[in-house]
């Protein structure tokens, strides 16, 4: 812990121009909270303590900078006067005067990284300044206040953009907002801080002319990654900031040995965790707390959501969320993975199949066309192609269990509650509404009749009697009108 250094980070606007009914901060970037990415960077400095101003929607903000710094003291800024007296109502919530260095740092620049504070405070402490700007370089400075310098390079002002000359607006050296003060300076220049401009606020910045006046040193630490002190004023900014970090995290994520085909199409957010080897094809995104174990395979075209993917699985066009895949698992294509799926190792889940709060065995194959809900399904055990666990029975839900080395037939249906016995099989077509012994056959389907000579009898000139006659078919002998099976079935009748 850093018992000299305390941060305030500034959450308060209103972000008018997201035109949203979230607060601006909450807004997410690779899966967190604006202010949640500041936060963690400021984390990593270990401060004394911190303090979050708060004010529009502080009933929505307030509980969420709570839950991810629960140490972190809560200041109400109730009329949003400007960052000078934002500061003002974080000093007055600290109770006892703060020691060492303030560090000031905003809530909605997501790209900033705790190693660049820690450097700019080491900066600043070295300097012996009594206020310290981290500083940026850029072509277009429009909408940033300006760092003035007198002509040998020391820091004179920031100017902010509405009350700039035309002169001062040309300067390309801006002002993060990103500010570190001596405390003892700060605490005395916030109340002496006025709001005579043109906007009627109380800017922080103003305290660098105060320092200025009193003959105390000012310096300034231009930042070669200007990205870091970017914030997000509307949807469009907000997206340019996703893809930057984005990219980062790609980039990164490449650097430490995964394989990414396609880095355009691959969207990773922040709190994924990649072994080395794991190969991420194109059309990819890995979200929340996902985590890929070495040597498996993701893609083409899958949305994971915090899932786990064990070493050598490969998981292929699937939509997965809290689920869990084993190692050397097969999924895919196009299966639908929701939360509560266990996939044992070597296990299969295959085309078009969608389960739901499944526990399926080591080994265990659902290959396709199957819905497996609220089941448990034994190791070595195969179930046959469009098969339903009906788990609803409009009121409940009810677990199914089929045992080890089952093999059920195609087009089943279980009825759960019910259960399947170790070495059990199920014919085609079955409909299990009851328990099946270990190693025990079930059939519900009646037996097979087959009429002679149907075609000709009630489907009479067309390309289907045609063919059954050519082909040999029996004549319809004596056929009865209303014999069963006789064209009453309405899909008898369709016509191709």
């Amino acid at each position: 812990m850093t018992d000299q250094l305390t941060v305030i980070v500034l959450a308060a606007g209103g972000g008018t121009r997201m035109k949203s009914k979230t607060p601006k901060v909450l807004h997410r970037v690779a899966g967190r909270s604006m202010v949640g990415h500041v936060l963690g960077a400021v984390s990593a400095l270990e401060p004394r303590g911190v303090v979050v101003v708060v004010g529009h929607q502080r009933e929505l903000v307030g509980p969420h900078v709570s839950e991810t710094m629960p140490a972190a003291v809560l200041a109400v800024q109730e009329e949003q006067l400007g960052t000078g007296h934002a500061v003002r109502v974080a000093l007055e919530a600290l109770g006892s005067g703060p020691q060492g260095t303030v560090l000031i740092a905003y809530g909605d620049t997501p790209l900033l990284e705790g190693e660049t504070l820690r450097g700019f405070v080491d900066f600043h402490t070295g300097a012996g300044a009594a206020v310290s700007i981290l500083s940026g370089l850029v072509d277009d400075p429009h909408g940033y206040g300006r760092v003035v310098r007198d002509p040998a390079g020391a820091v004179r002002a920031i100017v902010e953009e509405k009350d700039a000359t035309d002169e001062q607006r040309a300067i390309t050296e801006i002002n993060s907002g990103i500010l570190a003060f001596d405390a003892g300076f700060l605490v005395d220049a916030v109340a002496r801080i006025d709001n005579a401009n043109a906007k009627g606020e109380y800017y922080l910045t103003d305290a660098i002319g105060l320092a200025r006046e009193a003959g105390l040193s000012v310096a300034a630490q231009p930042i070669d990654d200007v990205w870091q002190t970017e914030g997000a004023n509307d949807r469009a900014q907000l997206a340019a900031l996703g893809a930057e970090m984005n990219r980062r995290i790609v980039t990164r994520w490449m650097r430490d040995g995964v394989t990414v085909m396609d880095p355009a199409t691959t969207w990773i957010e922040a709190d994924v965790e990649l072994a080395p080897d794991v190969t991420i094809l194109p059309g990819v995104q890995l979200l929340g707390a996902t985590k890929v174990d070495e040597d498996a395979v993701i893609g083409p075209d899958s949305t994971l959501q915090d899932c786990e993917i064990g070493a050598g699985a490969r998981v292929v066009r699937t939509h997965g969320q809290l689920a869990v895949i084993g190692a050397d698992a097969n999924v895919g294509p196009f299966s639908y993975l929701r939360p509560g799926t266990q996939l044992a190792a070597s296990g299969k889940i295959g085309a078009f199949v969608e389960t739901k709060n499944a526990v399926i065995g080591e080994g265990a194959k659902v290959p396709h066309l199957s819905y497996v809900g609220d089941a448990e399904i034994g190791e070595g055990t195969n179930i046959g192609a469009g098969t339903i666990f009906a788990n609803y029975d409009g009121v409940d839900k009810h677990r199914t269990k089929v045992g080890r080395h089952a093999r059920t037939g195609s087009n089943n249906t279980f009825v759960a509650p019910v259960e399947i016995g170790d070495g059990a099989s199920t014919a085609g077509g079955t409909v299990v509404r009851h328990d099946v012994p270990a190693g025990a056959l079930a059939v519900s389907a009646g037996q097979q009749r087959n009429l002679p000579g149907w075609a000709q009898a009630r489907r009479s000139g067309t390309a289907q009697a045609r063919a059954a006659a050519e082909a040999g078919g029996a004549d319809h002998g004596e056929l009865s009108e209303n014999g069963p099976g006789l064209g009453s079935d309405p899909g008898d009748r369709a016509e191709s």
